[in-house]
């Protein structure tokens, strides 16, 4: 069997992929190698198209992940690639999220479409699948569930969401401790649920061994699942949250041991000033494996602006050291997205991104600012808005009354500060 990426940079040695990543990212393929030999960085990628990557990690620019995929209510695959399109251009990674319809032929469709490596959350398929055939959808087995990951893994999706660290025990505790919303993880109900009625342990986490193997056998990411993550800012680091947290980061530093490259996923609703120790928090925990933060949403109360609140919660979680930011919509908490809405949450992520690398990489990131600022400053317009991050919106709202007639917007027109900046600085020179 070939060496997997891991395997490889232990070894001493620097994948071709991985100079790759390092080129795109400006930084150096062995230290890049060396990250990613110690779990402090993953490569995500598509094993049938391995240009089709993310290098996720510390020292490096914090990405985005865009949610996609149908619902039991709207099944439209044709959506769901203009969506996929829409990440190409603003995502870094996209996650296949689809509970309706051909769950099989959505997958492959998205892969694809997709030039970014496509993530998944399994224990979707097994739940839907035994629910349509046998009338519940607690009642796959385990080998059903495992055939399920390995379908998915064969497909090409480069990472994949396991709920590993919820144990039968803690859910129970979970569900009547008295928290706001108990579950709001849907995978987390699911393997919850089978737990529940089977009267078993989950079996991601007691055959941990097992979906190490499957993972290191594909060379894929394992992305740990937050089951009982707070779905309320009033739950947020209870102690099922953190106890949960615990359990995920025994299961990185075995997932570590065996050559397997994975990440953690957190943390849901938190307050703005638990964000930062939530990262540091983690990072301890974990000896700094990459964390995947869904939003993070500092408040229950801003839909249809979740998408704005998240951008606020993910742009400070970036800063403090979190390496994949997972968007939210207009949509959130209300219905599933239109392609509009999906570019609306996408945009703002991404602001939210590079807002957290000018903090955490200095000036690798600050050097865009400084240019537009020096074309602002110099009222060159065309200049400026070509490097903005949307040009193409943002043109349109330079000219929505038409183009001005002074070297000036339409706000200050011939007032403009900077313009009289500029005749002030001409005749101090003359």
């Amino acid at each position: 069997m070939a060496k997997t990426i891991v395997e490889e940079a232990r070894e001493g040695r620097i994948p071709e992929e991985v100079k790759l990543a390092a080129v795109r990212e400006g930084v150096d393929g062995g230290k890049l190698a060396r990250r990613i030999a110690g779990g402090r960085a993953v490569l995500i990628r598509n094993i049938k198209m391995p240009d089709k990557m993310a290098a996720v990690g510390v020292g490096l620019t914090t990405k985005v992940n865009v949610n996609l995929g149908t619902s039991s209510e709207v099944v439209d695959l044709k959506a769901e690639l203009e969506k996929v399109r829409i990440a190409n251009r603003w995502g870094d990674t996209l996650m296949d999220l689809s509970v309706g319809g051909d769950l099989d032929e959505i997958r492959r469709a998205v892969i694809g479409e997709s030039k970014l490596p496509v993530g998944t959350v399994p224990i979707y398929q097994a739940f839907i699948y035994s629910f349509g055939r046998r009338g519940g959808g607690a009642y796959f087995d385990e080998d059903e569930l495992f055939g399920t990951v390995e379908r998915h893994l064969k497909d090409g999706v480069g990472f994949a969401t396991i709920h590993a660290a919820v144990t039968r025990d803690l859910a129970i505790k979970a569900l009547r401790g008295g928290r706001t919303i108990p579950v709001v993880s849907r995978g987390g109900d699911m393997i919850i649920g089978w737990m529940l009625h089977n009267n078993k342990e989950n079996p991601f986490h007691s055959r941990w061994d097992y979906v190490l193997e499957l993972f290191k056998e594909y060379d894929a990411v394992i992305s740990i699942g937050d089951a009982l993550r707070p779905g309320a800012t009033a739950d947020s680091h209870d102690e099922f949250h953190v106890a949960e947290l615990l359990e995920t980061a025994r299961l990185v530093k075995r997932a570590r041991k065996a050559g397997v490259q994975v990440m953690v996923e957190g943390p849901g609703h938190v307050p703005l000033d638990e964000i930062v120790w939530d990262v540091k928090l983690m990072k301890r925990l974990t000896d700094g494996a990459p964390y995947y933060v869904l939003g993070p949403l500092p408040t229950d109360v801003a839909a249809p602006y979740d998408h704005i609140a998240g951008a606020i919660g993910a742009a400070l979680a970036g800063a403090a050291g979190a390496d994949l930011l997972c968007y939210l919509t207009p949509a959130e908490h209300l219905g599933l997205p239109t392609p509009g809405q999906v570019e609306e949450g996408a945009v703002a992520f991404r602001i939210a991104a590079h807002v957290a690398d000018v903090v955490k990489l200095g000036r690798r990131a600050r050097s865009w600012d400084d240019e537009v600022s020096r074309y602002r400053g110099g009222l060159m317009w065309r200049e400026m808005i070509s490097k903005l991050i949307y040009p193409e919106r943002a043109w349109s709202i330079y000219a929505q009354y038409g183009e001005p007639k002074v070297r000036g917007c339409t706000m200050c027109g011939g007032y403009c500060p900077m313009l009289m900046a500029l005749q002030q600085a001409r005749r101090a020179s003359d």
